[in-house]
């Protein structure tokens, strides 16, 4: 199989949505291979779908990548293909793919025009533009039609989503993604925490030591960690940080020593 032939999907569509965008791009590309990341990002969670597809994309071949969590559907946001060096983004223009392209190296951005991807659109609704925007799209471009239903567009809306501050003792960072086992993982990277040196950070006067594996602290004790992500997270040992500490997606405070 042509190696771009495969498309990732990634959404906060959750179930049933995602099926029907896999059924529209069969009908009008049955040889493509489509693959999902996950459609578990938190609903308009922009900031996280950017960072769950930026640390994604570049485990695999060359490929189409589809994103969409799109608070925006029914405005007047555009609907973007962007090629880079190896691989393809098509998405809402909101910042979802920005930090990935701009990775990745934008070469060529196009605006998908919804008068002309109705063609290959039952009808295009003001709410689920997964399947009567970015999936039809997504053939078209599979297909070799780009310019059939899209024109060339100069920039990408950008997102920060490294946009932590650190002074003196404090850190301000996000948590952009909990994950399966409770872990906060934050926007914090490696480089800053190897740069500040800390033996612990504390979060409301709870001491998390770090440390470089979950097996230097007992059972049930908290601890924080350089994830697999290259960011800080902070963890419970074989616990659910997040629900014992009520920690959400968002802005944190953290201070450390």
């Amino acid at each position: 199989m042509n190696k771009r032939n495969i498309v990732t999907l990634l959404t906060d569509f959750g179930d049933y949505y995602p099926g029907v965008m896999k059924g529209v791009i069969l009908k009008y590309s049955p040889e493509a291979e489509i693959i999902d990341i996950t459609h578990s990002v938190e609903p308009q969670n922009i900031h996280q779908g950017a960072f769950l597809l930026l640390n994604s994309y570049k485990h695999f071949p060359p490929s189409i990548h589809v994103a969409v969590v799109d608070p925006g559907v029914g405005t007047e946001r555009d609907a973007v293909i962007v090629e880079c060096d190896e691989h393809i983004f098509i998405a809402p223009d909101n910042g979802v793919i920005y930090p990935a392209c701009e990775e990745a190296g934008t070469k060529n951005i196009w605006r998908i025009r919804e008068e002309s991807i109705v063609e290959y659109s039952i009808a295009i609704s003001k709410t689920f533009h997964g399947r009567d925007v970015f999936a039809p799209a997504t053939a078209c471009y599979l297909n070799g039609i780009v310019e059939k239903i899209a024109e060339r567009k100069r920039k990408l809306q950008k997102i920060d989503i490294f946009d932590y501050s650190v002074n003196n003792r404090e850190a301000k960072c996000r948590v952009l993604f909990i994950d399966r086992f409770g872990n906060a993982v934050t926007n914090l990277r490696k480089e800053v925490i190897e740069d500040i040196n800390p033996k612990a950070f504390y979060m409301c006067g709870q001491k998390f030591p770090l440390v470089k594996s979950y097996s230097d602290v007992g059972k049930g004790e908290r601890l924080s960690i350089i994830g697999s992500f290259g960011t800080l997270e902070l963890s419970l040992r074989e616990g659910d940080v997040s629900k014992s500490m009520k920690i959400s997606s968002g802005w944190l405070n953290l201070e450390f020593d």
